[in-house]
């Protein structure tokens, strides 16, 4: 029970204020007159202005309530190093039994894993949500068991009681890590791309100067190197192929340091051709000439010699020599001594006609099967005498031509293997597409028929060749789609397509496998020709292997979502298909600082004038102090207690009720003007 007395004013205290001086100025007015009555009066309008008080006696019942001590017990990825994970549960429950023995208190164990994805120790996170779920006015303390190493500090709240930090960890940790300072999404297959690294030793690490380094690209067998420690160092790394590069850097584990996780380092380059050079020959000029082109000019990537054969050499109109403003063709320098140069050679509508020798068209054959690649758009040339099948060229090519030319209206079509082919799987429209009005009647001798004509006739026939691929496109009438034709059709995108196919851009591969990762899930895809694919074997970073079954989502294209258990390297294969994918940094963000300490934590300690003991000292006693008071010492850190209570009822007696207020009132007023009428 607690007793106080309290006011509760009729009037605003101002008012009350005015009128007590107007009450005092009548008194002494009173009193400089000499009324005998004057003190009688000043008491009747003291006693008013005390009653427009209205003073009262209130009496609480109060119950008492117990202190709040939060203890949040870290069990990050990074405590469960060394020793930590043990001395850490000791010392939390040896300091949940002497809060327990402590009179009226309470205690909230709080549990802290990693956050979600790579976000680390969300210590002050969590706090933040013990705090708002407690009476900040009974919290007495607050315990961190943690090596200090956190990842949000920026969301430290307002503390109500003095935080001290149980410091794990000994002092003469340390550890070896690996730390990649720049390393490009893309680079230029080819070029050397520069990527800066540097070995790092933390705590009381020996006096090494030096250290092997490990490099593997697509896990292939590493290379090994011996780099300084502490300093950056800038390693040229060149591509191997185009397409998704894993490259793993590796430090390998040096005695005594507290973990190898982020001795590892993944990064993963996208490799891009930096000029794609295409050699365009046109033959007999026709409507769709400039179709090839304006098709390969407007893609920035690709460097384009084009060579159109205007004058032949049989043609002879007597127009001098010194007058041609054309230019000669440079058959040897482009056929012999520079053809390796080009990713790509077209011929569109070219037949022979004595400018390439066979020697040069020969040595197109062996720069296919040596990994060139050429298309042949063809037009009636084509199925005439000097087709350039007539030529060592027809070695490579997979359609032999009847030497038949069907003139009439026909719609393209994609075939069933088309349908999964990446030249032409997902072109929309089909229904409505443009018809073409002339066909090269063909009989394919090799490859896959992706499209077709007139009564199911070949048009496009894709093969590889050796280590190259070629192309036969069966008609000249693809320029009608560019200029709208009967509807159009996507003719840009189908030989923008076929084009980078040729040229083995890996997006456009008809068999591959590879993986797309986020975060820690990765979606893996398989594209095949074939109806039916089997299980991808997942070999994870531990080497314990798994099966994922992909269903179909697309003709010709498979799909399984896989959700990986670590984070680290990882390879696929399906038959004769392979792939290496990283998920998630190798070295987590747990892992990116090791060696405990109470740096992170220090200005937020300090302001509540908290401590932060070493474990491996032993635990430290507990003290009472008074809020304001240094909360930690040599051996000992404090608690504030709290002193919180519950009201459970409360009583108020009025001092002054109104009819003793008027009784007396009334008795001075009236004993006042007696005594002055005497």
């Amino acid at each position: 029970m607690m007793g106080q007395v309290i006011f509760d004013p009729l009037l605003p205290w101002v008012l009350i204020a005015i009128l007590a001086a107007i009450a005092a100025t009548g008194t002494a007015l009173a009193l400089w007159r000499g009324l005998s009555g004057w003190a009688l009066r000043g008491l009747a309008a003291l006693l008013l202005l005390a009653a427009l008080a209205q003073p009262s006696y209130q009496v609480e019942d109060r119950a008492p309530l117990s202190d709040i001590v939060l203890m949040l017990v870290d069990e990050s990825a990074s405590q469960q190093l060394a020793d930590r994970a043990n001395v850490t549960a000791e010392a939390a429950s040896t300091l949940e039994a002497e809060l327990e023995a402590r009179p009226n208190t309470e205690i909230r164990r709080i549990p802290v894993g990693d956050g979600d994805g790579d976000t680390g120790t969300q210590l002050m996170t969590a706090l933040s949500g013990a705090l708002a779920e407690e009476p900040r006015g009974r919290i007495a303390g607050i315990f961190l068991l943690s090596d200090g190493r956190l990842h949000d500090l920026e969301r430290a709240p307002d503390l109500p009681a003095p935080m001290h930090l149980l410091l794990t960890g000994k002092e003469d940790d340390w550890d070896r890590r690996l730390v990649v300072e720049n390393a490009p999404a893309f680079a230029i297959l080819g070029e050397p791309v520069e990527l800066t690294l540097r070995v790092e030793d933390d705590g009381a690490a020996p006096d090494d100067a030096n250290t092997e380094l490990l490099i593997s690209v697509d896990e292939e067998e590493p290379q090994s190197f011996t780099v300084p420690i502490g300093q950056d160092m800038t390693l040229p790394v060149t591509l191997p192929h185009g397409g998704l590069n894993v490259i793993q850097f590796t430090v390998p584990e040096a005695e005594g340091e507290l973990t190898d996780r982020n001795n590892t380092a993944l990064i993963q380059i996208n490799g891009v051709r930096d000029r794609l050079r295409v050699l365009l020959v046109s033959g007999e000029p026709h409507a769709g000439g400039r179709t090839w082109r304006n098709l390969l000019k407007s893609d920035s990537s690709v460097d384009l010699v084009h060579f159109t054969i205007l004058r032949p050499p049989e043609k002879q109109d007597g127009v001098p020599v010194t007058e041609l403003s054309l230019i000669a063709f440079p058959t040897r320098e482009l056929f012999l001594e520079k053809i390796d140069d080009f990713d790509l050679i077209i011929f569109d509508r070219y037949k022979r006609r004595g400018i390439l020798p066979s020697i040069y068209l020969d040595n197109v054959r062996n720069y296919v099967e040596q990994g060139g690649a050429v298309l042949v758009a063809a037009g009636p040339d084509f199925a005439s005498a000097d087709s350039i099948y007539r030529s060592p060229l027809a070695e490579i090519l997979p359609a032999e031509p009847t030497a038949r030319v069907v003139e009439e209206a026909f719609r393209p079509k994609i075939t069933d293997l088309g349908d999964k082919h990446p030249v032409t799987a997902g072109l929309q429209g089909e229904d409505s597409w443009g018809r073409w009005l002339r066909q090269i009647e063909v009989t394919p001798t090799a490859g896959d028929v992706v499209m077709t004509g007139t009564e199911d006739r070949p048009l496009l026939v894709l093969d590889r060749v050796g280590e190259g691929r070629v192309a036969l496109l069966g008609s000249d009438q693809a320029w009608l789609w560019s200029r709208g034709f009967d509807g159009g059709g996507p003719q840009l995108e189908l030989l923008r397509r076929l084009a980078h196919w040729m040229m083995k851009e890996p997006e456009l591969e008809e068999e591959a496998l590879w993986a797309e990762p986020d975060g820690q899930t990765m979606r893996i895809i398989r594209r095949t020709l074939d109806d039916e694919v089997g299980a991808v074997t997942v070999t994870r970073p531990d080497g314990e292997t798994e099966e994922i079954e992909l269903r179909e989502v697309d003709p010709g294209r498979f799909e399984a979502i896989y959700e990986g258990p670590t984070i680290g390297l990882y390879h696929l294969e399906e038959g004769d298909q392979t792939a290496v994918v990283g998920l998630g940094p190798a070295a987590p963000r747990e892992f990116e600082q090791t060696i405990a300490s109470a740096e992170p934590l220090s200005d937020v300690i300090n302001a509540v004038r908290g401590g932060v003991p070493r474990l491996e000292d032993g635990m430290p006693s507990l003290r009472d102090v008074r809020p304001g008071r240094p909360a930690a010492g040599r051996g000992w850190v404090g608690l504030t207690p709290r002193d919180a209570y519950e009201t459970l009822n409360v009583t108020q007696t009025p001092l002054l009720p109104a009819w003793l207020v008027l009784l007396l009132a009334s008795l001075l007023i009236v004993g006042g003007w007696v005594r002055e009428g005497r």
